[in-house]
């Protein structure tokens, strides 16, 4: 894992040396192990290094193949670039190193950048092709990767973070009002804006190609999920088996490192089945788990802190664990920090994911972690049911939009921003760009309830699950660790994908009651609705204890209800009442004012909200500090 980054001046105008430089050395802190810098004419490509194969200088970047056409900078792993390898071999190409770098870089030599299909992943790459002229920007399948781009006519800026091109002379930073509308809405960026005015982000699985003589860019998407490919004719019990090989598979295969690798381990099924069988490939694991301290903490967060549930995996497997506790008082040192690093603003409370990912890099530089398990497997029962008895598309985009309306309802908006933003947004534009997610894939029925469950999966692994990747991501690399996902290896995905909703759901036939995230009884609805990820646990049952086959699923989340009537209610106050916000040039401050005193009075849980508020707050401090 490493920052990449890159200057294309379409105009052939020579890149300046040390802008490039600067803006490089806003990522540096994604590779900390060595540099490289590729500089000719009008391109120029930057690489922050950390080292996890071939940790000598022959994995150095930029790298240029043999035949001296293709300049690569590359951020991610190749997990199968040894078979890649091989078959290049056959072909007549010579090696150095060990790297999958050097796979990408001949394989593009043979086959151009068609070569990336074949590529069991992740990975965001920066590509430039002396003969043809042209660059080309490519992300894995899931989009695990991050990367973006702005592009002003004359010069692409494109970079791992945001904050190197921020750093451009030409950029000035401002606020991309539909993307603050969508955040507020969603506490998410569904389309591929930022709330950066300008800069996009690259869409997973796609490969833009720029041509400096046309000016052209075009967008190729080259792979996506398809629920459709159900298997009717499997078993459950073959179904089981299947499942439990390929994990096995995608565990020891994303282990391939030069360096120390360890796992994380909340409590729940996900991480504890990557632990155990990660277990098995090294003589002592390291296993990571964050808990919280719950001394001011009551009500239904009282159970929150899942450290007996890890403890017990931990021992069971006989695993090195090493834990780190938050309290309340945390969230002032540690948010402008977080802040700082997604730059992005993307889903709900993260910092535990920074506590754990900073104790975690005291220790390896390669982690695995659960993510994926739950958005391919069914892990979220109480909205499946939501809507899986819906009677047409639009009466599915109805109910489905109306859950992931997550903070502030489309009826509320002008309540919520100020008068000049309310001028220059489509209040409706969310639920535009809601539908669009579905409407991309002309693939999607609508007939039947498991149609309907398919497509919540759908939705959820293009839109939810890929904000949690830049989250991890950003968040890991602020502290020097590369995290991995064996739930994202391309055979067990393909696989799951085929495994009918059946078997994913043991109730299937049940309806539940409309849920929302903040309703005061959510916890004790996950108590009773437990048959998500069914498949999986069956599959699961050598490798971990019942207890923790049956414990209910609550997510990962810090007591931030009781922690914001608590301790943080005087900085939350400072925060986001003082004269001096920012942020209230955007957000109405009667209408933050309203939401924080129903919150600290009891009135209703805003805990959601008011993340997002501080969060906004902070960037726009952070981000927009010289225009303010």
């Amino acid at each position: 894992m490493c920052g990449i980054l890159g200057i294309y001046n379409l105009n052939g105008a020579k890149v300046d040396g040390n802008i490039l430089n600067k803006m490089g050395n806003e990522i540096a802190h994604r590779g900390p192990d060595g540099e490289g810098c590729y500089l000719n004419n009008n391109i120029g490509l930057i690489h922050k290094r950390l080292a996890i194969l071939d940790t000598s200088e022959r994995g150095k970047q930029p790298m240029i193949s043999k035949d001296g056409n293709w300049v690569i900078v590359f951020n991610g792993c190749i997990y199968n670039f040894r078979e890649l390898r091989e078959q290049l071999k056959k072909k007549g190409h010579k090696f150095i190193s060990e790297t999958d770098t050097e796979v990408i870089a001949e394989g593009f030599s043979a086959y151009g950048t068609s070569f990336i299909e074949q590529f069991n992943g992740m990975f965001a790459i920066g590509a430039w092709n002396k003969k043809d002229k042209k660059l080309y920007l490519i992300r894995d399948r899931y989009g695990i990767k991050p990367l973006y781009y702005w592009f002003n006519v004359n010069t692409i800026v494109f970079s791992s973070e945001i904050k190197g091109i921020i750093k451009h002379p030409e950029y000035e930073v401002d606020v991309d009002l539909d993307a603050l509308n969508e955040y507020f809405t969603f506490q998410n960026i569904f389309s591929y804006n930022t709330l950066f005015k300008g800069v996009n982000m690259l869409p997973p699985a796609n490969l833009l190609e720029i041509n400096s003589n046309t000016h052209f860019i075009e967008h190729n998407s080259w792979w996506d999920y398809d629920f459709n490919l159900t298997d009717d004719s499997i078993s459950f019990d073959e179904a089981k088996l299947e499942t439990k090989k390929l994990f096995e598979q995608a565990v020891k295969r994303q282990m391939i490192s030069d360096v120390p690798v360890g796992s994380y381990l909340s409590g729940g099924m996900d991480s504890s089945s990557i632990a155990s069988v990660a277990s098995n490939h090294v003589d002592r694991l390291a296993t990571f788990t964050c808990g919280f301290d719950m001394n001011e903490v009551s009500g239904r967060e009282a159970n929150f802190d899942e450290r007996r549930d890890a403890e017990l995996i931990a021992n069971h497997l006989n695993t090195e664990q090493i834990e780190v506790v938050m309290n309340a008082g945390d969230i002032r040192w540690s948010l402008p920090k977080l802040v700082y690093h997604l730059e992005d603003l993307r889903v709900g409370m993260s910092y535990p994911n920074y506590y754990t990912a900073r104790l975690a890099s005291k220790f390896v530089k390669v982690c695995l972690q659960g993510t994926g398990g739950d958005e391919l497997f069914g892990g979220y029962p109480w909205r499946y049911y939501k809507v899986f008895d819906s009677l047409s598309r639009e009466d599915f985009f109805d109910q489905y939009y109306d859950f992931w309306q997550r903070l502030v309802p489309d009826s509320e908006k002008k309540e919520l921003f100020t008068k000049e933003v309310s001028d220059k947004i489509d209040f409706n534009a969310p639920r535009k760009v809601f539908e669009r997610v579905f409407t991309f894939n002309d693939k999607l029925n609508y007939k039947s309830p498991q149609d309907h469950i398919n497509n919540s999966l759908y939705f959820e692994i293009k839109t939810f699950l890929s904000s949690l990747f830049i989250v991890g991501d950003k968040l890991s690399m602020a502290n020097g660790l590369e995290e991995r996902f064996p739930f994202m290896d391309n055979d067990l995905v393909d696989f799951a994908m085929k495994i009918p909703v059946e078997f994913k759901l043991g109730e299937l036939s049940k309806e539940i009651d409309k849920i929302d995230e903040n309703r005061e009884d959510k916890k004790k609805i996950y108590r009773e609705y437990n048959d998500g990820k069914n498949i999986l646990r069956k599959a699961m049952e050598d490798y971990i204890p019942k207890k923790i086959l049956d414990r209910k699923k609550q997510g990962f989340s810090a007591p931030d209800e009781s922690w914001y009537r608590g301790k943080n209610a005087d900085y939350i106050r400072e925060l986001l009442l003082e004269n001096q916000t920012i942020s209230s040039k955007y957000i109405s401050k009667k209408f933050i004012k309203k939401i924080v005193n129903e919150h600290l009075f009891k009135k209703k849980n805003h805990r959601l909200l008011i993340w997002s508020f501080l969060n906004f707050e902070l960037w726009c401090r952070i981000f927009l500090k010289e225009k303010s």
